[in-house]
């Protein structure tokens, strides 16, 4: 066992004392969204700092849960999240495996011209005119297609296949196996990790995106959660913002008077985030492995 001079003891208390700190300031404000989402809002409105609820109650989410478009704007999330995740993952590395053949015709210029595009955008109003030119505007598919394809994930995939031993698919073809044999049976299977890390970031973008639906999105009904919760939000004036609820919950709310836009929007933003962080512990293994791609040259 090596023994640490006083120095160094001084200098390993100073560092844990920072990073308990530094994980105090990170998670205490979501903390703290929880503690007044479960707290009444005549209570939180008396201000002060608090690190579990005064009055308890349920109200704020039962009025989160009597709405029946925030309900909606979740089950938009979630089809979102899964149905782009699923197939962007797929598209893309369909795309990178074929950017790992030395055979493909022009493959340095596919590379140069993705390439170029992660640095060069068209800008949002060629990328609005694009879409509404493809019919894809008040369309659930506007979530979906423009975000097939991810340069990034790209390099991070076609980088894992290129270290992959080459004799699995020699093998495979003097066995009869064809390229897509060889990507579905062999490649993908064994690419566990890759597929986990780039499925979760891909995920997340999905879940968090607000910014493009409020450009594209006109029908309240295709409004996915996280767009709602930023109109909760922005909505600085109480009477405002319960005017955005439907019949139902404004029913509710006339007998839940400790309700208010703080406490309501808190639990919102509650029912918008807990989902999404619940998939981190499943896919946590893979982490390490999977950032790690391409780091390492042997």
């Amino acid at each position: 066992m090596v023994r640490l001079a006083f120095g160094d003891k001084v200098m390993m208390v100073i560092i844990y004392i920072f990073l308990a700190l530094l994980a105090f300031v990170t998670f205490y404000p979501f903390w703290n969204g929880l503690v007044i989402s479960f707290n009444s809002g005549s209570d939180t409105a008396m201000g002060g700092v608090t690190f579990w609820p005064r009055d308890f109650t349920l109200e704020n989410y039962g009025i989160v849960f009597q709405d029946n478009r925030l309900l909606n704007g979740f089950k938009i999330s979630v089809l979102r999240t899964v149905i782009g995740t699923i197939s962007s993952i797929l598209v893309t590395s369909i795309f990178a495996y074929g950017m790992t053949k030395s055979e493909l015709i022009g493959r340095k210029y596919y590379m140069v011209m993705c390439i170029i595009t992660m640095y060069f955008g068209g800008g949002l109003i060629p990328s609005f005119m694009l879409v509404r030119g493809l019919g894809l505007m008040d369309s659930f598919w506007v979530f979906i297609i423009p975000g097939l394809v991810s340069v990034w994930n790209m390099i991070i995939f076609r980088t894992f296949f290129n270290g992959l031993p080459n004799g699995l698919e020699e093998s495979a073809k003097i066995d009869g196996c064809g390229n897509w044999g060889i990507f579905f049976k062999i490649i993908l299977p064994l690419s566990g990790p890759v597929i986990a890390t780039l499925s979760l970031f891909t995920a997340v973008s999905h879940w968090n995106e607000w910014f493009l639906p409020s450009i594209y999105i006109n029908n309240e009904n295709l409004l996915p959660i996280q767009t709602m919760l930023r109109q909760i939000l922005n909505s600085n004036i109480m009477s405002e913002q319960m005017s955005n609820l439907d019949s139902a919950s404004q029913a509710v709310l006339s007998r839940m008077q400790s309700v208010t836009s703080k406490s309501l929007s808190m639990a919102t933003m509650m029912v918008a985030t807990l989902p999404i962080i619940m998939v981190y512990p499943f896919v946590q293994k893979h982490f390490v492995k999977g950032v790690l791609v391409g780091s390492l040259k042997e």
